[in-house]
């Protein structure tokens, strides 16, 4: 009897760990079938009031409603960024904490940053574009500059005696920038400001000639008559702003970049909660008070797979990193 019952007791013990197992994975199932069953945190990387903060808290009410739950938006700026998307890489990954990703998060600080706490391919799973607004190259209206050709023929005509403001070193104002007149074959002296709105007031007061700025930033201004747009670097026209040629017409095909934002999931999220949430916001964003609230605001809603958005940053990385090394771009 007593070889008996010790010979059963591995199988017993195997039984038992088996039923652990399955009732472990039929919770885990059940779990993700009725997802979301408690409130979702959508983390900002940027203070309340940006543009960034903008579209989270313009999506998120009817984001919530879609999937069926409540999503929170949970604001957690620094480091350029990398303390939220940091939080979000490190966090469980069960669709229950999202990032608000940015070009700046997942394309720029990896080229201008070393010891990121996430990497932006390997710590998340895209799941879909949000939203794009255009970087146009602008100018004080009493600058003798009026298309990409002048620019050119300006700078190449007196070497130094040329600036341009961006909203900060590193960020995608620089980057675009200096992708223009690389391209163009020119050199202008970076001023690189704390935001764009003091780089903005100095831009209308003409302590600088030129700056680089988003869409959203400078319609108002054009709209007043206080600066003049001399072209944007998308790759055609923006709805926004259809009358400013972009780069491309004026025979610069290669300048291409956009301020764009898309929603990020944790890395390993289940696929099935990664459907219900790219199928929200996909609904989310055909919404036409959403697409209002954000074109009001100086923003393209631009809805893309998952695919589309994880392509998107495959394509920028190598190119922001080339061109971070050949115009020696840091981040502050």
């Amino acid at each position: 009897m007593v070889s008996q019952r010790l010979g059963r007791t591995p199988r017993h013990r195997f039984q038992r760990l088996a039923l652990l197992g399955a009732l472990c994975l039929t919770g885990l199932a059940q779990a993700q079938a009725v997802y979301p069953n408690r409130p979702i945190s959508l983390v900002v990387p940027f203070p309340p009031g940006g543009s960034t903060d903008i579209v989270a808290r313009a999506i998120a009410p009817k984001l919530g409603e879609r999937l069926g739950g409540t999503v929170v938006i949970d604001n957690r700026p620094g480091a350029g960024t990398a303390i939220g998307a940091g939080y979000v890489a490190k966090a469980t990954a069960d669709g229950y904490t999202l990032l608000m990703g940015a070009g700046s998060t997942l394309t720029l600080n990896p080229a201008v940053r070393k010891n990121l706490p996430y990497d932006p391919v390997r710590s998340f799973d895209p799941v879909g574009m949000v939203s794009r607004t255009g970087l146009v190259l602008i100018a004080n209206p009493q600058v003798p500059v009026n298309t990409v050709a002048d620019l050119a023929a300006a700078a190449k005509g007196a070497p130094g005696k040329w600036a341009y403001a961006s909203f900060g070193a590193g960020t995608s104002s620089h980057f675009a920038a200096e992708m223009a007149f690389h391209a163009m074959g020119i050199q202008l002296t970076h001023v690189p400001y704390k935001g764009s709105a003091p780089a903005m007031t100095d831009l209308i007061g003409g302590q600088v000639p030129f700056a680089m700025d988003t869409v959203t930033a400078a319609m108002p201004q054009l709209k007043a008559g206080k600066i003049k747009v001399i072209a944007v670097a998308s790759p055609k026209r923006m709805a926004l702003m259809p009358q400013v040629p972009t780069f491309a017409e004026a025979g610069y095909p290669d300048v291409k970049l956009e301020s764009w934002l898309m929603l990020m999931a944790p890395k390993g999220t289940p696929a099935t909660v990664q459907a219900k949430l790219q199928k929200a916001l996909a609904a989310t964003l055909a919404d036409a008070g959403v697409r209002k609230h954000l074109t009001d605001n100086g923003l393209e809603p631009s809805w893309s797979t998952a695919a589309e958005a994880s392509a998107l940053i495959d394509a920028e990385l190598p190119l922001m990193r080339a061109t971070a090394v050949r115009a020696n771009i840091q981040a502050d």
